[in-house]
């Protein structure tokens, strides 16, 4: 026997049996009773009707997930991984080896923006420490920003690691370098004063310029970084990822949002060019705790 379900209502009105409703013994009389009494009646027979049609289909339905264990609603600080994260900083590049900051867009992919002779050094060194880690054993993604150095540095990676290039997965904007305005072009060594500004709110941002450099406060790239956990949290399970960043600010906010550090404290955990570490969730690393206290934040980025 077929358990097709009817194409319309009208196939289901065909097998309603109504019963006739009562006449009226006297006059005059309030036929509304009787009027209510069939609609009554005619609702209860399209529920059995209906309910019989499809039941066959959503007995054996999963039941839903709760919306607020459901995958893809990421928020910081997790609740829990569904896979291995390595964080890398890529090599030093040629304008950082001549003390200039860079970080506006438009660069990102020129040869200027790639690795330094040091910087090659440096990605060599963190292909081999992610090796002795075992980050790739089992295979593994490598998602590093299109920005020239990251992308070089990836691609070491991989050749030393074994990973083959289709495991490489460009990413176009989430890893961008943190754009730090009008300071574009000046002295690596201003850097402090953008820190500074970082400390008293991590909405506060560098000064605007024309040119087209983004002036990106804490908060920005701590949206960025986010999104960036989303899709991949969304699109992996039980993997292992190395992302691969520009800069130091975009993995020192991600991992201040992992494991609810306040995010003026970011740079705390500032990375080295060619640094690599381990995403532990569970605790921030000892050797980077400040020396006052550690500031717990629950809602980043909005920290009392």
């Amino acid at each position: 026997m077929s358990t097709s379900a009817p194409s319309d209502l009208r196939q289901i009105f065909r097998h309603v049996s109504l019963p006739s409703p009562p006449v009226p013994a006297i006059a005059p009389y309030d036929f509304s009773k009787h009027i209510h009494l069939r609609r009554r009646h005619l609702l209860a027979a399209l529920t059995l009707s209906f309910n019989s049609i499809i039941a066959p289909f959503t007995t054996s339905l999963p039941v839903a997930e709760p919306v607020a264990a459901a995958r893809g609603l990421f928020q910081m600080p997790p609740f829990r991984l569904s896979n291995r994260y390595f964080m890398v900083r890529s090599g030093e590049s040629q304008f950082e080896s001549m003390g200039v900051i860079n970080t506006n867009p438009v660069a990102k992919t020129s040869v200027d923006s790639g690795l330094s002779e040091r910087g090659k050094k440096q990605a060599v060194r963190a292909a081999f420490d992610l090796k002795e880690m075992g980050a790739c054993d089992k295979s593994c993604w490598i998602w590093p920003a299109i920005t020239q150095r990251a992308y070089q540095t990836a691609e070491v990676i991989a050749s030393i690691n074994g990973i083959s290039r289709s495991f490489i997965v460009p990413e176009y904007s989430f890893l961008d370098a943190r754009g730090l305005g009008a300071y574009e072009g000046k002295n690596l060594e201003s850097m402090s004063e953008v820190y500074a500004l970082d400390k008293i709110s991590p909405n506060s941002k560098p000064p605007p310029v024309d040119d087209g450099t983004p002036n990106e406060s804490v908060s920005d790239v701590f949206v960025r970084v986010t999104q960036l956990m989303s899709i991949l949290e969304t699109q992996y399970s039980g993997d292992t990822v190395v992302i691969v960043s520009p800069d130091s600010d975009n993995l020192t906010v991600l991992q201040a949002g992992l494991t609810g550090l306040d995010l003026r404290r970011h740079r705390d955990l500032s990375f080295a060019p060619g640094e690599v570490r381990f995403v532990d969730t569970s605790s921030i690393p000892t050797y980077k705790q400040p020396a006052s206290a550690v500031y717990k934040c629950f809602n980043p980025p909005n920290c009392n």
